[in-house]
């Protein structure tokens, strides 16, 4: 049967993440009934990964099987009409092999973190960023995020449903950039536990306000205790950036 790869976008404000939920307010649910809108029989997509509720993403990914050739202009066009009002946009619709997996394939993940560090509050991006209006240390920060480079064990930094076997993971990028008022937070790895980038950048954070050192964030990180984890950073900053194959 063919099989199809698409990249998609969208602001996680308003859902309750990516994964099919009883409610049917998720991203994967509202995909789903595009497809019927343009008259498309009942489709199941599989995503890379899922995102929490509020979480964004800039290049999320999905496939799913149809048993006839599509032309996937006219499917991206038609399926975009139904998710414009939705803050869900489909990038693109390409034909792929049969064995294609979206998950299971991706040697890649980036995630981006952005904070807007001012007194004002956001106008334009809020539910887009974490405002933080206490001044912080980037400095700091910068050398709390190297902290997490190599291959670790993440136990402090996983939820505790979080249900993957091992909690060992490899970062790749671990890297802190400022422009202006934001301070923006790049990660990449094969794959992350679950709200293990937000509790990272928790950590990150309170080293910034000067509540945790260098050292307590290492003692933190080694002892692999979840309670001794700082506050897990909001959603609303969090993005899906990229997925590689």
């Amino acid at each position: 049967m063919p099989r199809y790869k698409a990249v998609v976008e969208y602001n996680g404000t308003c859902f309750e993440g990516w994964q099919s939920q009883p409610s049917g307010n998720t991203i994967q649910q509202f995909i789903e009934k595009s497809f019927l809108g343009i008259q498309m029989k009942n489709i199941k997509i599989f995503g890379a990964g899922r995102t929490d509720s509020g979480v964004h993403a800039l290049g999320q990914v999905f496939h799913f099987d149809y048993d006839e050739k599509l032309d996937c202009k006219k499917v991206l066009v038609g399926i975009n009409h139904f998710l414009k009002k939705k803050n869900i946009s489909i990038l693109s619709i390409v034909s792929v092999n049969e064995n294609f997996d979206s998950r299971r394939d991706a040697k890649m993940r980036t995630y981006k973190y952005k904070i807007l560090n001012r007194i004002a509050s956001p106008a334009i991006l809020e539910n887009q960023i974490w405002h933080i209006s206490k001044i912080l240390n980037f400095e700091k920060m910068y050398k709390a995020s190297k902290l997490f480079l190599g291959t670790h064990d993440f136990t402090t930094f996983r939820a505790s449903s979080c249900t993957a076997t091992s909690p060992h993971r490899e970062i790749k990028l671990s890297d802190l950039k400022k422009l202006n008022d934001e301070i923006i937070y790049t990660v990449k790895s094969r794959s992350f536990l679950q709200h293990q980038v937000r509790s990272m950048v928790g950590a990150i954070k309170a080293v910034g306000e000067n509540k945790w050192t260098l050292e307590h964030l290492d003692e933190a990180f080694r002892s692999k205790d979840r309670n001794k984890c700082a506050p897990p950073a909001p959603a609303c900053g969090l993005y899906l950036e990229s997925i590689e194959y």
